[in-house]
């Protein structure tokens, strides 16, 4: 067997231990797919007005110190 033979059959051997480590899984459910999604826009929202203020904050006292 050479080298590509090889190859594909380790390949192969691969995508079957994948398959079965993906039967494995406890997909979300609908519901709960959703709420984390919320949470993260939610977390993603909060996170940018943080740091829109505060840089906001940070240039009116860089503006200040440089005059």
């Amino acid at each position: 067997m050479g080298k590509v033979g090889k190859w594909i059959a380790g390949f192969q051997e691969f995508l079957g231990e994948v398959r079965v480590e993906l039967s494995k899984c406890t997909w979300p459910t609908r519901p709960e797919l959703m709420e984390s999604t919320v949470v993260v826009v939610i977390s993603c929202l909060i996170l940018a007005t943080y740091v829109g203020v505060s840089d906001a904050v940070l240039m009116s006292l860089t503006s200040v110190v440089i005059r």
